[in-house]
């Protein structure tokens, strides 16, 4: 037997093997998402269909399990909900526009290497909006789940009392549906995480609700499903639409993005592979532009599906297309097996699906390590849970704007003094027994210098002076972690220099980068300050403003 045919078709069969088992997931998972949506459950299965064809001839990951996820279905009810302009009659031709101008966004961004843009969505923001936006899914899906009849909302606070005003009147079979489902799939999960829990409940309860007549006792079904494949064709438009829906497809594009290449490359990483970002940007925004023409809706991925992909033992991104075809078999097929399932059931899917998204952890790390990302994470999760999912992620990436600002105009400084018995510099508020030099300043600006803090090192350097016992005599830059300099630091610095100079106040700097050192010198401020008055290190510099033979230090 030749080993490369062998070889070859254990290949194969890898991939079939792991394409199957991830449509298992997907399928009941895409029909839910598409309630999520606003959207009849069959359109969940369109948009799992050429999406992830184009994905395995454009995409590097071999993990990455693309289709409707959480947070861009949710996105996409949101946004739909709240225009005027959306119908019954044209919500699906609105919901396939907005993916193919969240495709069309992807692509052009991928064309212009803009990748980077996803650095605006700190972590912070994305755990806090993530958590919220989880549980106003969670609770969206109430109505369905318990059976009574309630308006569709995307704020958190208003879906809770929702659910308070209308849980003693909810229909007692759906919500025993429903809640039985939720107990089924929690049980299943933990007693055999790998098996296809979700698929073997969905059709356990599809069998019921043919076999007990539950629409006839008051249970919502899905209902006639058509049969075949999607079309292609292009969503009709309008301009005035366009620039309703700009703003929630520029959203989803970077948050789709943004959970695609976290996935990919969590798994790139533990298979010592690398996957290019503005290559799988393309690859998404094509994905995107698939759905969008065979009546789907914003398709990004999911890291439960991506886990089962891989412990599947996905060999290459063409196991998708395999998962593909299950999904086309599925339409062309199966659609009457999925008429008596319960809606209730597809509810039960959603929620215990979208609650695993609640990051506790994160929140609890935060409040140890950084408090101020804490608070920001706290903020995006009140503001999307309270006022709306877009406000939420829109309010997020605002405040962590604002965070970094407030940062940088306000850096880290420090007064220096030296490690006795050694030449070491250290920072005398963490080395109280660092020893100082009466009348000699040591800074260190641990920040670029730019117009933002200019007004704060001119007060930070007077509050010191201010501290010192005896009279300024010679002010030494420890300029090693002053990463930039812009023009007008620059001239506020020749200022300063210049206001020290007349008072009689020797400036000298010590370690000053290459760049930083052509801006001086390009300048001037260089020779202003005097060759001599720049050094290689702070004890040259300490040096040069005591005089060798004094450098017997004291407490100041």
């Amino acid at each position: 037997m030749n080993p490369h045919d062998a070889s070859g078709r254990a290949l194969w069969l890898r991939t079939f093997q792991a394409g199957t088992t991830t449509a298992v997931v997907l399928i009941p998972q895409a029909m839910a998402y598409a309630m999520v949506a606003g959207l009849p459950p069959i359109h969940g299965l369109y948009a799992s269909l050429l999406p992830l064809v184009l994905y395995a001839l454009v995409g590097r990951s071999r993990e990455l399990a693309v289709g409707p996820g959480a947070l861009d279905t949710l996105l996409v009810g949101a946004a739909l909900g709240g225009l005027a302009v959306v119908t019954a009659d044209n919500y699906a031709y609105h919901a396939a526009l907005l993916a193919l101008m969240v495709g069309a966004v992807q692509a052009i961004l991928a064309l212009l290497r803009a990748g980077f843009l996803i650095n605006f969505l700190s972590r912070p923001v994305i755990s806090g909006f993530t958590s919220a936006a989880a549980l106003v899914i969670a609770l969206s899906q109430a109505r369905h789940l318990l059976g009574y009849d309630a308006e569709g909302s995307m704020r958190g606070l208003a879906l809770l009392h929702q659910l308070w005003d209308q849980a003693p009147h909810a229909h007692k079979l759906t919500a025993a549906v429903g809640l039985g489902s939720v107990v089924l799939l929690v049980i299943a999960k933990r007693s055999a995480p790998r098996a296809p829990y979700a698929l073997a409940v969905v059709a356990l309860m599809a069998l019921a609700g043919h076999a007990l007549s539950l629409e006839t006792r008051g249970v919502a079904l899905v209902g006639a499903v058509p049969s075949g494949l999607p079309s292609l064709t292009i969503p009709p438009f309008e301009w005035a639409t366009l620039v309703l829906l700009a703003p929630t497809a520029l959203t989803i594009a970077l948050i789709g993005y943004l959970t695609m290449i976290s996935i990919a490359q969590t798994f790139a990483n533990r298979g010592a592979y690398e996957v290019c970002p503005n290559r799988e940007l393309a690859a998404a925004g094509i994905a995107n532009i698939g759905a969008g023409l065979t009546q789907g809706f914003p398709v990004s991925a999911s890291f439960s599906r991506s886990a089962v992909h891989a412990s599947a033992g996905s060999p290459s991104p063409h196991a998708l297309a395999v998962t593909a075809g299950w999904v086309g078999v599925t339409l062309v097929a199966l659609t009457e097996l999925i008429e008596p399932l319960p809606r209730a059931t597809l509810a039960a899917i959603i929620v215990t699906a979208v609650l695993s998204l609640v990051d506790l952890s994160a929140a609890q790390r935060l409040w140890r390590v950084k408090r101020a990302d804490f608070w920001l994470l706290f903020f995006t999760f009140c503001v999307t849970f309270t006022v709306g999912i877009e406000e939420g992620i829109l309010g997020g990436v605002l405040a962590s704007l604002a965070l970094f600002l407030f940062r940088t105009t306000r850096p880290h400084a420090a007064c220096l003094g030296r490690i006795p018995g050694t030449t070491d510099f250290r920072n005398v508020k963490h080395y109280p027994k660092a020893e100082t030099f009466p009348g000699v300043l040591i800074v260190r600006i641990d920040a670029q210098f730019y117009f933002g803090n200019v007004s704060f090192l001119r007060a930070w350097l007077r509050d010191q002076e201010r501290r010192m016992e005896v009279p300024l005599r010679a002010v030494v830059l420890e300029a090693c972690s002053l990463n930039q300099l812009d023009s007008s630091a620059n001239d506020a610095l020749e200022e300063i220099v210049a206001a020290y100079r007349r008072r009689g106040v020797r400036f000298v700097t010590a370690s000053v980068k290459r760049p930083v050192a052509a801006v001086m010198q390009a300048s001037g401020l260089w020779d202003a300050i005097g060759a001599g008055n720049h050094h290689l290190n702070v004890q040259d510099a300490v040096d040069a403003v005591t005089g060798a033979a004094s450098l017997n230090p004291s407490e100041r």
